[in-house]
């Protein structure tokens, strides 16, 4: 009796683990959709579908510019970043740590950044980290920092 128990115990555990990696690989495949989302509005210049992937009180720490925190603060920030460059950037996710409600993520992108003023293309080179939160069942950015590479 002790054996079958146990084995039955054993068994469970399997099911258990496998049933959380399958929904913890599911977190990490939605959570890269979010950031590959992202990308595909700051391509865009679509301001209120990049601040849609933010928390109600996301935070963004551009690099060499002030911090925007909240959706007004988010929508300002690219409003003015989209009066002023355009973007076709194609980004790299690297590693993507989901725990619990929160997931962290790593990326590189590359392209070109476009300066609206004087038409001027220049190649860009980025790299990104993603903090984010589980808001009612959907995943949101909470806080996005990047800085050039080179």
């Amino acid at each position: 009796m002790k054996k079958s128990f146990f084995g039955l115990m054993a068994v469970g555990s399997l099911l258990m683990s496998g049933h959380t990696s399958s929904a913890q690989s599911n977190s990490k495949t939605e959570v890269e959709k979010v950031v590959q989302g992202y990308f595909k509005a700051l391509n865009a210049s679509d301001g209120a579908k990049v601040v849609s992937f933010f928390t109600a009180d996301g935070v963004l720490l551009p690099s060499a510019a002030p911090t925007a925190e909240g959706t007004e603060q988010l929508k300002g920030n690219y409003q003015y970043v989209f009066d002023n460059y355009t973007f076709d950037l194609k980004v790299s996710v690297g590693t993507v740590t989901v725990q619990g409600n929160h997931a962290f993520v790593r990326s590189t992108s590359k392209g070109t950044l476009g300066i609206k003023a004087n038409g001027q293309k220049i190649e860009a080179e980025f790299r990104e980290l993603f903090v984010l939160q589980k808001v009612k069942g959907s995943w949101k950015i909470a806080t996005y920092m990047y800085n050039q590479s080179k």
